[in-house]
């Protein structure tokens, strides 16, 4: 999402909702953001908020948009791998 455009933490986890993926808790989201910001993939940067302090806005960093291109092309097997677990649970409906 962060590819899309820069965001903060509830904004995306509005979007991660929205788009039926999960509903990931602030725990789970904020831990995951100052990883991405740790290892270099994401850049924070600070804007003012509507309704209270700053909020912390991230972007995706060059280094991230690469390691996103490289999973990004290991996800159809990934998935391929997935489903071929999960085709004897279908089955058995």
């Amino acid at each position: 999402m962060l590819r899309e455009r820069a965001d903060h933490g509830y904004g995306l986890a509005q979007r991660l909702a929205t788009a039926g993926v999960a509903d990931v808790p602030g725990g789970t989201l904020y831990p995951a953001l100052l990883r991405l910001e740790e290892q270099g993939l994401a850049v924070p940067s600070r804007a003012p908020s509507e309704s209270g302090p700053h909020r912390k806005y991230y972007e995706i960093a060059p280094a991230g948009r690469s390691v996103l291109d490289e999973q990004a092309a290991q996800w159809p097997r990934f998935r391929d791998g997935v489903d071929t677990l999960l085709d004897p649970v279908r089955e058995a409906r």
